[in-house]
């Protein structure tokens, strides 16, 4: 081994910087990575409307009409003039002639009504509706009594009651849902300008990961698997890429064949043994931000960035590679497309058992959820029981696909003490 791969491995990690500090330098990177004053790093697009569930505003969005255009019946019934029903009652019900023609096709006169139905636009002279429930017709008289008196707009939706004209709508920056398309699209567009959808290159690594079928010394290939799927769920293009060996000119050419994506993930080589070659072949190409994170399972993460294109070396142990992918490729995904990470859902929950962490380190503990019994479940109290997983190894990914959620301890704790309210995070809902 030459003196420089020695001292490398043989030094570890004497600092690890902290996960929030860690996180800002990686945002500054990716935030001025992209063009000049770019709100959009990743930029921008037109899509239809219908396409857009789930995209990012790329601008803010006002009404281009009124919503709804026209006055409209807000119930089924009769088109009068308000003063017509002046004074019916049950008792006296004002007598009204039955035009011909329905809603726009219509026209209320003196002492007349036209029939409407919901969402029908109001005949011309009329301004109220009578509901249906209030009247009698007197079909062979061609008649209609009215039993209610109805006020001027009574039953009416008048134009731009939902949405007027040049009405602010979104920001930019909001992550459309089904029900902002239907807005959209009354609103008057057919197609929003929109963030595009980020890509994200996933190489795995490592000389012993096979696709099946392993022998002694080798592993089934599953980090880039699980990196490019929750990349994917994350908003983003993910490539899956074939395995790359550890050899630095494999490297090399694996993280310059992807620079055309906007984010370059290797899975595995990340720490400072002597096959973990990545940090080096980064920081020859580019440079690195980052080695080592005060983040448990995980601190041998490497952040860098070559040629403007961020580059996250994850661990190699799954349960690190994915606490990594959550902590540091969630958020350069939504900062490329000019947000910022929403919070995981989450569960309150007592703790069963005491959960270790060392101080300056933020812990990520696996834990299951059972339901309380209702005898030790209070009002006041959360309905769950938090049990930290046994298999709590960072090679363990059982841990994590078995498990309900994470529990965080922050950087400034030694831990948490069994009895404690803690929150867990769902780091992969189904919505």
């Amino acid at each position: 081994m030459e003196g420089a791969d020695r001292e490398r491995t043989e030094a570890g990690f004497k600092v690890r910087t902290p996960v929030d500090e860690a996180r800002q330098i990686l945002r500054d990177a990716v935030e001025g990575s992209g063009e000049a004053d770019a709100a959009v790093p990743c930029g921008t697009e037109t899509v239809d409307v219908d396409r857009a569930d789930g995209r990012v505003l790329a601008a803010a969005v006002d009404s281009a009409c009124d919503v709804p255009h026209y006055r409209r019946a807000a119930m089924d019934g009769y088109a009068v003039r308000a003063a017509d029903t002046f004074g019916a009652s049950d008792r006296s019900p004002e007598v009204l002639r039955i035009v011909e023609g329905t809603g726009a096709d219509a026209s209320v006169g003196p002492d007349a009504a036209a029939r409407v139905h919901t969402g029908s636009a109001l005949p011309e002279g009329a301004d109220a509706v009578v509901m249906i429930e209030r009247v009698t017709e007197l079909e062979s008289a061609g008649e209609l009594e009215v039993e209610d008196a109805v006020a001027e707009g009574e039953n009416v939706a008048p134009v731009g009651e939902d949405v007027e004209e040049g009405q602010h709508l979104y920001d930019a920056g909001h992550r459309l849902r089904p029900s902002d398309l239907g807005l959209l699209r009354s609103a008057g567009y057919g197609r929003v300008a929109v963030a595009k959808r980020p890509t994200v290159g996933v190489v795995p690594t490592g000389e012993e990961l096979v696709a099946g079928d392993p022998g002694p010394g080798e592993v089934i290939e599953t980090n880039g698997l699980t990196v490019s799927r929750l990349a994917q769920r994350w908003g983003a293009r993910a490539t899956y890429r074939d395995v790359v060996t550890d050899d630095p000119e494999s490297l090399r050419v694996a993280i310059q064949r992807d620079l055309t994506k906007d984010v370059v993930v290797t899975t595995g080589g990340s720490s400072v043994g002597e096959r973990d070659l990545l940090p080096e072949v980064i920081d020859d190409l580019g440079e690195v931000l980052v080695h080592g994170v005060g983040l448990k399972p995980g601190h041998p993460v490497c952040l860098g960035i070559v040629e403007d294109t961020p580059v996250l070396a994850l661990p190699g142990y799954p349960v690190a590679c994915i606490v990594n992918a959550v902590q540091f490729l969630r958020p350069t995904l939504r900062w490329l497309e000019g947000t910022t990470p929403d919070p995981h859902p989450t569960t309150r929950a007592v703790l069963e058992r005491k959960i270790p962490s060392e101080p300056g380190t933020r812990t990520f503990a696996r834990v299951r959820l059972e339901e309380r019994d209702e005898e030790r479940a209070d009002r006041d109290e959360p309905t769950y029981t938090a049990i930290p997983t046994r298999a709590s190894g960072s090679g363990v990914l059982s841990s994590v696909a078995l498990a309900d959620g994470w529990v965080v301890v922050d950087d400034d704790r030694e831990g948490i003490p069994a009895g404690e309210t803690v929150s867990v995070a769902d780091w992969e809902p189904n919505a």
